[in-house]
């Protein structure tokens, strides 16, 4: 198993209009074959010194095997959403874990 997780802080000037298509990119993602599960997270209400609530979306996508990822790097979808969404982007930090 590979967890892909992908934090995304949008500029400042997104407007909520834009950030929904954001969101609704984001889901296409699970339309990669190799995509086992997907999760789409906003900030929880977690107030500990130890919690980042300032990032915009959470993306975590889990993969059979470092293949499953590999397709997706490349898939037609993801190379979509970058190519459409990459310019809201302030910030991006990505954790993957097997």
């Amino acid at each position: 198993m590979l967890a892909h997780h992908v934090i995304f802080w949008l500029k400042a000037d997104t407007t909520d209009e834009q950030k929904t298509a954001f969101r609704a990119s984001l889901e296409t993602l699970a339309g990669v074959e190799t995509v086992k599960t997907l999760h789409i997270g906003t900030p929880a209400p977690i107030e500990r010194a130890v919690v980042d609530t300032t990032y915009t979306f959470s993306l975590i996508l889990l993969f059979e095997d470092m293949a499953g990822h590999d397709v997706y790097q490349v898939h037609p979808l993801h190379k979509a959403f970058l190519e459409e969404f990459r310019v809201y982007f302030d910030r991006v930090v990505i954790y993957d874990a097997q």
